[in-house]
């Protein structure tokens, strides 16, 4: 029975992920999500109480998608600045690709019509970022006076700038490479001498395409 609910839930949400992408908030209702998940609208109400809630859920799912990529990343043996472009770009795909990630960001930016609280974006991602700066220091592989904190905003804040104008002008479809061509910008203010930025960005795709069991790219 458990499993079954589970199964509902799941359903649902993934319905209404992509309605509330494509239609936002206010142009979603409950029977939009009954009608085209094929689940009754009580039984909706009865895993979500509410469309604020089934909003909720789909951010909350957003969210969730996280933890299993920043674990990853943390954990692979390479450059720590290699392991942090890497996350970058791995992030970048599941907005262009991921529903639930997409609809949450539309979520997300019309929070002032959904009459619920909601889960804070970024904050995660910029003490994510700061970890992994500070532990670049402490291999040596980011230049003097870089100060992890203050850089991690920055980062964070630059990276959603991207998204947010490859969204406006293309629907994300370039984003892996203006996400790159903001690393290209950004790295040789962070690496230690001798400046490579694209010897980091290969090794990052490396350690993408290794962590999505795909073929090393190309260097040629």
């Amino acid at each position: 029975m458990q499993e079954r609910a589970e199964v509902t839930r799941r359903a649902v949400l993934s319905t209404a992920a992509v309605l509330f992408e494509q239609h936002g908030y206010v142009g979603t209702s409950i029977s939009d999500v009954a009608r085209t998940s094929g689940y009754t609208s009580g039984a909706i109400y009865f895993h979500f109480g509410s469309k604020e809630g089934l909003a909720r859920g789909v951010l909350e799912a957003h969210f969730a998608e996280w933890p299993r990529y920043v674990e990853c990343w943390e954990s692979l043996d390479a450059p720590v600045l290699d392991r942090l472009v890497g996350l970058s770009i791995a992030v970048a795909r599941e907005f262009r690709d991921n529903v639930i990630v997409r609809a949450g960001n539309r979520l997300w930016s019309e929070r002032q019509t959904i009459p619920v609280s909601l889960p804070r974006p970024f904050v995660g991602w910029i003490e994510v970022t700061a970890r992994m700066l500070a532990a670049a220091e402490a291999a040596g592989e980011l230049a003097p006076g870089v100060d992890a904190e203050r850089t991690a905003r920055v980062l964070v804040s630059s990276f959603y700038g991207t998204h947010t104008v490859s969204d406006a002008l293309n629907e994300r479809r370039n984003i892996e490479d203006a996400v790159s061509d903001l690393w290209t910008l950004l790295l040789p203010g962070l690496q230690a001498a001798p400046v490579d930025a694209a010897k980091c960005l290969e090794g990052a795709r490396t350690l993408l395409a290794a962590t999505r069991g795909e073929p090393a790219p190309s260097t040629k």
